[in-house]
């Protein structure tokens, strides 16, 4: 795959779009405590082709640090947002992570890059279906997509040193907890569709419980559970 494609820089486009997400952590580290983004992260956002992972029709909108539309009410989400999502996990080449709410498979491949194996969840078959085959064709070996409720998460596979979860969800998910390794973290936005909602970090406990710290304020699209209720 070229650096550009129908007349389009992308290369220089997300060299920019680096730079402006640094820009962010600056401005956003007393509420973050990031000042910069970490290496693996950086070396993460320069690398993936996010043009491949927004429809045909707004691939000169890809580097724009702005979530967009991937259809079946869903969003591709902000640049900065899926960096930082990554950076709070802190997550290492040895690390297994769960992410929650595939998407586009965007933030599965930026945490591809990083560790070891991610394991992703689609409730939405569609997106899950072309998220699973995008990363495939890509040459992401190191991410296995299932369809499924993401409240639930993937208990097969646990336990995770991290956990994405990229839909908001009106309270943290007792399962997902249960699903960390002791000292594991978990991003995840808590609210409901409407209200105000907050990017959360979680750490679990050895006992078993989680500590909790509100990091940003954020809009994301609701977390649903397969039922619908």
């Amino acid at each position: 795959m070229g650096a550009q494609a129908n007349g389009q820089d992308y290369a220089g486009q997300r060299e920019r779009l680096v730079a402006e997400v640094d820009a962010m952590y600056a401005e956003t580290q007393p509420q973050t405590g990031l000042a910069r983004m970490s290496a693996p992260v950086r070396q993460a956002l320069a690398k993936v082709p996010r043009e491949r992972f927004v429809p045909a029709g707004q691939r000169d909108l890809a580097y724009r640090n702005q979530p967009l539309s991937i259809g079946n009410g869903q969003t591709i989400s902000q640049p900065y947002i899926v960096a930082l999502s990554t950076d709070l996990l802190q997550p290492q080449p040895e690390h297994v992570v769960l992410e929650v709410g595939s998407g586009s498979g965007y933030q599965a491949a930026m945490l591809a890059e990083i560790v070891k194996q991610v394991y992703t969840i689609e409730l939405i078959e569609e997106l899950g279906r072309t998220a699973a085959a995008r990363l495939a064709q890509l040459g992401y070996r190191n991410v296995e997509a299932r369809i499924g409720d993401g409240y639930a998460g993937w208990p097969e596979k646990a336990p995770f040193d991290g956990i994405v979860v990229t839909a908001a969800a009106p309270r943290i998910p007792p399962a997902l907890v249960a699903q960390l390794k002791p000292g594991g973290r978990m991003v995840i936005p808590v609210g409901g569709d409407g209200w105000v909602q907050h990017l959360k970090l979680v750490t679990k406990r050895a006992d078993g419980g989680y500590d909790e710290r509100d990091v940003l304020p954020v809009r994301f699209v609701p977390l649903v559970p397969k039922s619908g209720g």
